[in-house]
């Protein structure tokens, strides 16, 4: 079993960025070395198999990532879920959701994608509106050296505003806990419900390969 130890992390500050911006950081949450063979593994197609596109045009390889996930990932999931069940469900309190999320006994599923010179992936939600309301997303290829272009895109619309972009400066071995679909923003009258999409732009050259993995409960 691996022993990598769960990375420091701040989960005040994830807590605060999520609900200021619908994302958190996560520097170096692999090492260059782990990166490197999880890219290769995973180019390789030994521990993958095809998935479906997300809706809309888009051009790319998507693999499903095996069940339990490599180590460390599988170990340090559970925490993170344990971490942001409690977040989750401020959420669901403050937009009247009427769900609960446990912050035990987590299940994931995991998407590679493999992307290529004119490769993207279109905007698109995570999970569905009654499923957990966030997840992480990680880099494997380094950006400048492996790929170019490639850049990990956010959009947040809310009501009668124009969508906000958001450009998430990820390099190899970073991740990001991101918003699925959908958060509460505070207003003058309380709390409303903003929705977000991501998305991978057009790779100008080399391949970009990465993660995005959502969580699931019991209840899922």
């Amino acid at each position: 079993m691996d022993e990598t130890p769960l990375p420091v992390i701040d989960w005040n500050e994830v807590a605060t960025g999520l609900d200021r911006e619908g994302y958190a950081l996560l520097p170096d949450l692999l090492d260059a070395a782990r990166a490197r063979a999880l890219a290769n593994a995973i180019a390789s197609g030994a521990t993958t198999h095809p998935a479906a596109q997300p809706d809309g045009v888009g051009r790319g390889q998507l693999c499903n990532l095996p069940d339990p996930l490599p180590e460390p990932l599988a170990s340090w999931c559970r925490d993170f879920h344990a971490q942001l069940a409690p977040v989750a469900n401020r959420w669901s309190k403050l937009l009247g959701w009427g769900r609960r999320f446990p912050g035990q006994s987590p299940g994931y599923r995991a998407l590679a994608s493999r992307l290529g010179e004119g490769d993207y992936l279109p905007l698109h939600h995570g999970a569905a509106a009654d499923a957990f309301p966030l997840q992480l997303v990680l880099l494997l290829s380094e950006p400048g050296t492996d790929f170019t272009g490639g850049e990990f895109v956010m959009t947040e619309q809310r009501p009668r505003m124009q969508s906000r972009p958001m450009v998430l400066p990820l390099r190899r071995g970073d991740g990001a806990f991101i918003t699925a679909a959908h958060r509460p923003a505070k207003g003058s009258k309380g709390h409303y419900q903003v929705t977000l999409k991501h998305a991978i732009s057009r790779v100008r050259s080399g391949e970009r390969i990465g993660i995005e993995l959502s969580f699931t409960d019991p209840q899922g």
